[in-house]
């Protein structure tokens, strides 16, 4: 492939500029650089799926195939927009995942090699990230396509998984397949690959020999975050008073039964203030379900003995009695912010525990939400469209969004995913900020141990065996 003078009009107004970029037979390449800086868009052009205003594009594969985060949301909205779950009465599970991959037989080995035969009979949007993940990869390799592009193709994965995907990707380089990866975080980069382009605000700034790119000391720079993290601004909330003995969240026997399926049963579990919990476990163990019970978004936290903020739930409480006490990170609330809005309306909803803005608000709200976006890097995107941002930037908007009100509880489930080098240690930074003042709980949900800061002292660990998880609870006198 090759491509040169690309001039290509982007969303933001930017324009995409490739001078000279050529792929060759027996390379490998890589796509990275900053958060908006133009990877994905990068990856397009293989696929021909961009209007060039300018530039020529040869040697194109005929036929390319997509895993992303993207592609991921794409998916769900497409299931979001089937579901007739009003029109029968009933829940819809949506495309089974054994009709989404069919016809099985053509792709049975991926199944048992990614480990997903448990989840055949699953509708898509009910998995995890990390099992959508593995479903879309399977997806995109029925299609035998002559281009695979992964972007973040291990984000949302467990360890186990990771590590199985890694070799699995591996095998598939080394039996021909041709690959084109997008990565966010450099220490995911495969050994296999052998070049690597660097973007940086919607240009292709440096390309060669992956070492000798990885080397200059001017994309050192741009992947690092160095500056020191400012004061957070104050919302000036009233503070949460609770009854003597109250802790933030109380569970009692709690569990998650799915039809047939069991996932958990038997919690208890109580969150008390400034005591900060660790969430791990695999993909599709629970975790995300289990913090949903805290949300109000599991039907069945009405089922289940809950107290939370000192209200028992089922006792006449509204939902906004219970979401104004949290802030909340997460792909699904990625996912469902499809409302049209601009960036500094989506950080000002915080305050309102909404999906979009629905009110007028003051000036001290605006001013509150600009500070909050210049820490995070985006006060110049204020008035773009949320969805004209990357996926990571979406993820910056959002996290500073849920820290806006500086809420009681504060639920980071994945919160670094689609985060490129230094925007993840801004909010690895956030999160050991905030665990040390102990001003705000903080339930964290991670794949990556070694971004748990020292003061996440607790940690609720689940393991799963054949579709049912055990939960159990670690404090630091257990060896934490």
């Amino acid at each position: 492939m090759h491509f040169r003078n690309i001039l290509a009009r982007l969303h933001d107004g930017r324009h995409l500029q490739v001078a000279d970029w050529q792929m060759n037979p027996g390379e490998f390449w890589a796509i990275t650089g900053t958060n908006g800086s133009g990877k994905t868009v990068l990856s397009l052009l293989p696929a021909d799926q961009l209007v060039l205003s300018h530039g020529d594009a040869t040697g194109l594969p005929a036929q390319v195939a997509y895993v992303s985060l993207e592609a991921q949301a794409a998916q769900i909205e497409i299931e979001r927009k089937e579901d007739e779950s009003d029109l029968n009465d009933m829940a819809d599970k949506g495309t089974l995942i054994r009709d989404y991959l069919a016809p099985l037989a053509e792709v049975s080995e991926w199944i048992e090699k990614l480990g997903i035969a448990h989840l055949l009979d699953s509708g898509f949007r009910d998995l995890s990230t990390g099992e959508s993940r593995k479903v879309l990869l399977i997806h995109a390799l029925r299609e035998r396509p002559d281009l695979l592009v992964l972007d973040g193709p291990l984000e949302g994965l467990d360890q186990g998984s990771r590590a199985v995907l890694s070799e699995a990707l591996s095998q598939l380089q080394q039996q021909g397949q041709a690959i084109l990866w997008v990565a966010n975080r450099l220490d995911e980069l495969p050994p296999w690959i052998s070049h690597l382009a660097f973007m940086h605000d919607a240009q292709l700034l440096y390309q060669g020999p992956k070492d000798e790119v990885l080397a200059r000391p001017e994309l050192q720079g741009l992947m690092h975050f160095d500056r020191p993290l400012p004061d957070f601004p104050s919302c000036g909330r009233a503070q949460l008073q609770l009854a003597e003995g109250d802790p933030l969240v109380g569970m009692k026997e709690v569990s998650i039964i799915y039809a047939e399926r069991e996932l958990f049963s038997g919690l208890n579990w109580r969150v008390e203030p400034g005591v900060h919990w660790a969430i791990q476990g695999p993909n599709g163990c629970g975790k995300t379900s289990l913090l949903q019970l805290i949300t109000g978004d599991n039907p069945q936290c009405y089922r289940n003995d809950l107290k939370l903020f000192g209200i028992q739930r089922g006792s006449g409480e509204t939902i906004w009695d219970i979401k104004k006490h949290i802030g909340l990170v997460s792909a699904s609330l990625q996912w469902e912010y499809r409302a049209t809005t601009n960036v500094l309306s989506t950080v000002i909803s915080g305050l309102y525990d909404s999906i979009g803005l629905y009110q007028s608000t003051g000036d001290d709200d605006k001013q509150l939400a600009l500070k909050w976006l210049e820490i995070i890097g985006l006060r110049d995107r204020a008035n773009q469209s949320l969805q004209h941002l990357s996926y990571g930037e979406q993820r910056l908007v959002l996290i500073a969004r849920a820290l806006i009100k500086q809420p009681p509880l504060l639920i980071l489930d994945e919160p670094c995913q689609g985060l490129d080098d230094p925007s993840r240690m801004l909010v690895l930074a956030f999160i050991n900020r905030l665990a040390e003042q102990q001003d705000i709980t903080l339930l964290y949900v991670t794949h990556h141990p070694t971004e748990i800061p020292p003061a996440i002292d607790h940690r609720l660990l689940f393991t799963a065996v054949d579709g049912h998880s055990t939960i159990h609870l670690q404090q630091p006198s257990d060896g934490a």
